[in-house]
């Protein structure tokens, strides 16, 4: 016989054929959604509409997988990061981020990242594969089940890039959609890209109005290059063209994701870069203050140099938030997520309403080396750009706008 497969795998319709292959009513798929997304429950035995014949098909043929977490961690701000092994001994991060009545769940995508961004933490041990769709949604079950908090907003900006696993990530995006499962509205999934253009293509073609944020960091190719290698594959050109397709397609407002990173992209020629790219695609922008990982020669910004940022945004007519990185302490802030290689735990699973915080990294400035990706010289004053830098995009589109 076939091995088993986690049946959490299966869209609704997916599920529905398979039950009619097995000589089963198609309606039964609902019922077993019912079961699996709203009651959260782990065992075939449990689902008392269901005839037993159906249990017993189910159970040879299936298993309801659950992640499990080996270590959770609380922030001083209230944000929870959750360590989850998977069943082949990879481990992957979440995030779960309070805020009034919003709980919004950071979503990862894959057991590593093969675009390895200079900047960002879940590339650092290398690509190991692709989350399941059942690996992804279980992240979300296990806030609702096990936490007892309804998340209200999803973001896939976990590790990972979501469109490499576009296949998997659409599925449990349906799944988590669908009403008859968890029943959350497609506005309130965002999901994050560093620029897959045939991605993002592919998403414009999605029947489901979910949001698209592009982690963009750097407005011309040079720079970029540096900072997110991949971008010599599809270069920035490319990359807005295929938002500005996704957005002519009838897709939702864009966000753009900048990470203000100091002597690297804080300038104000970085600013009218930045600006220009965001009226060209209408987005709004998403400023967020670097925040340091270990062995990684960059620095987060003074204070008043993101304010500057954002007043230079502001006079060229953009909308911009300044999003503070919550969860620092535990490195559970953008670009921190790295999860850890097979065998390795640092805390145990918080337990019995006790606390178990891991070491909070020193937050003081990393040392730099004289060759940091994109410098900028002592002698370059703030507020100018760099000479080596083309303006941003090409000088044609730039006066279109």
């Amino acid at each position: 016989m076939a091995a088993k497969k986690d049946i959490k795998d299966l869209a609704l319709n997916e599920l529905a054929a398979e039950l009619e292959s097995l000589g089963e009513p198609a309606f039964r798929a609902k019922q077993i959604f019912a079961w699996l997304y709203r009651r959260g429950k782990a065992t075939f035995g449990e689902f008392s509409d269901i005839s037993r014949g159906l249990r017993d098909k189910l159970e040879e043929r299936y298993f309801i997988g659950r992640l499990e977490a080996v270590e959770r961690l609380r922030s001083g701000d209230g944000v929870q990061k959750f360590l989850f092994r998977l069943g082949d001994g990879n481990r992957v991060e979440t995030v779960l981020i309070p805020s009034g009545t919003r709980r919004t769940v950071c979503l990862s995508t894959q057991a590593g990242c093969r675009y390895r961004c200079a900047f960002c933490a879940s590339g650092l041990g290398g690509f190991q594969r692709n989350l399941t769709p059942s690996e992804i949604t279980g992240q979300v079950l296990f806030v609702k089940d096990v936490l007892g908090e309804e998340p209200t907003n999803l973001v896939f900006m976990g590790m990972g890039e979501p469109l490499d696993n576009f296949d998997n990530v659409a599925g449990a995006v349906r799944i988590m959609n669908a009403a008859e499962g968890m029943g959350i509205a497609a506005r309130r999934f965002t999901i994050s890209t560093c620029g897959i253009v045939p991605g993002i293509e592919r998403l414009a073609k999605l029947d489901l109005q979910v949001n698209l944020s592009l982690s963009l960091h750097a407005v011309t190719d040079r720079q970029r290059d540096r900072l997110m290698p991949f971008n010599r594959k599809y270069p920035l050109e490319e990359i807005v063209r295929a938002c500005e397709a996704y957005l002519e397609s009838g897709g939702r407002m864009m966000t753009l994701e900048y990470t203000l990173i100091r002597d690297v992209n804080d300038t104000r020629n970085d600013a009218e870069g930045l600006a220009a790219i965001a009226r060209r695609l209408r987005a709004k922008v998403n400023l967020i203050a670097y925040s340091p990982v270990p062995g990684l020669e960059f620095a987060p910004p003074e204070d008043a140099a993101v304010k500057e940022f954002v007043r230079w945004l502001e006079e060229r007519r953009v909308q911009v938030t300044e999003r503070r990185s919550k969860g620092a302490d535990i490195a559970a802030a953008c670009g921190q997520l790295a999860g850890h290689k097979k065998g390795e735990t640092r805390e145990t699973l918080e337990t019995g309403g006790k606390r178990e915080t891991g070491k909070a990294e020193k937050r003081g400035r990393p040392g730099r080396k004289a060759e940091s990706v994109g410098t900028r010289t002592a002698k370059e004053p703030r507020g100018s750009g760099r000479r080596d830098d083309p303006p941003p995009l090409n000088a044609r589109k730039k006066r279109a706008l």
